[in-house]
């Protein structure tokens, strides 16, 4: 599958299956996609790194076989290095783990890449952008998050404008190649000042998957 990542002068927008019906999850990613959709956000939470519990390796199977879409498994979990591999196995594109998460990083790096998929890695909004400095040139993707993460429909977070601007001339400044995605708050209000800042691929969740034209609210975002 060719990946949406990579051409970073054209913004990607990444609905999140959070906000989706998960009793027709695949009715709902189809019509996101075919509503201008590049790659569908998949948050994995496990109720030790943040407050709730998401989805598991099960239901990334299942929507492999409803979907083509390239999916991007954001892992807000204690354990990156444990679930990894299955998550791959189970038909993840990417795999994007958090900085705050300790260990060897570029070793962590190393190891998804090892599995033949995209790399990306986040921060929280306390989080100092700093933080993933020594690691861009080995990512693929930097996941900056607007909202606390845990639950959705939460409101934009304006500090992760800077931090975007921030990581964005870091990227420019040491040559690599990676995109800055933002999840959390986002909307056609949001969008543009993010996509100022730098970001390059927008994650959107209720935004899309509750609006009664997601088209139109994917095209107001995407600029």
């Amino acid at each position: 599958m060719k990946s949406p990542l990579g051409d970073r002068s054209r913004v990607k927008i990444a609905p999140s299956i959070l906000s989706a019906d998960f009793a027709d999850l695949g009715r709902d990613c189809a019509r996101a996609m075919a509503a201008g959709g590049d790659l569908l956000h998949v948050d994995v939470m496990d109720g030790r790194f943040v407050p709730n519990i998401s989805i598991g390796v099960p239901v990334v199977a299942s929507l492999r076989k409803a979907t083509s879409a390239f999916l991007d498994v954001h892992l807000m979990i204690a354990e990156p290095d444990r679930y990894a591999g299955p998550f791959v196995e189970a038909g993840a594109d990417a795999i994007t783990f958090h900085v705050e998460i300790g260990g060897d990083r570029k070793q962590r790096i190393r190891d998804i890449r090892s599995l033949g998929v995209a790399v990306g890695m986040s921060l929280n909004p306390s989080t100092p952008a700093e933080s993933l400095y020594p690691y861009l040139l080995g990512l693929d993707l930097v996941l900056v998050m607007s909202v606390h993460p845990g639950f959705g429909g939460q409101s934009f977070i304006e500090a992760a404008v800077p931090k975007i601007a921030a990581i964005r001339a870091e990227i420019e400044r040491c040559g690599s190649g990676a995109e800055i995605a933002v999840d959390g708050g986002i909307d056609p209000a949001t969008a543009p000042r993010v996509r100022a800042a730098g970001a390059t691929v927008l994650v959107a969740g209720s935004a899309i998957f509750g609006a009664a034209d997601p088209a139109a609210v994917i095209a107001a975002m995407r600029g």
